[in-house]
């Protein structure tokens, strides 16, 4: 096993587990409504050039871009929580999916969703 900072953590007591994953759930409902509301939004938007000026339309498409971005940066935490939601299921959350390690629980607090202890995740980086 690879040496980690993160070594000699406890882990997760039974009430930590249920809080995070009563978190994790939040989020995805979170999520699943923000998602459902700017799909919309994203959508490409048709602009009739004769009757909109330059700027207008400019406007428009960078504010189509930014919600298209951010829906995206959206669907990517969703994959991410659901993925928790999925290590919460088979007893492995809470525990780096690199060195093993119990995962510190202020982590979790902060990113319920992470897969790394923040020894590992900081060598991702």
């Amino acid at each position: 096993m690879k040496e980690s900072r993160s070594e000699g953590l406890p882990a997760l007591t039974r009430e930590q587990r249920a809080e995070l994953h009563a978190e994790l759930e939040r989020e995805l409902a979170r999520l699943d409504r923000t998602m459902s509301t700017s799909r919309d939004a994203a959508r490409p938007v048709s602009l009739d050039q004769t009757s909109v000026g330059r700027l207008s339309r400019m406007d428009a498409l960078q504010n189509q871009q930014m919600s298209a971005d951010l829906h995206s940066r959206n669907e990517a935490r969703h994959a991410e929580i659901v993925d928790a939601l999925a290590r919460v299921a088979n007893g492995s959350y809470g525990t780096c999916a690199r060195c093993a390690a119990p995962i510190a629980y202020g982590r979790l607090l902060v990113f319920p969703e992470a897969r790394l202890c923040s020894a590992c995740g900081a060598r991702e980086s």
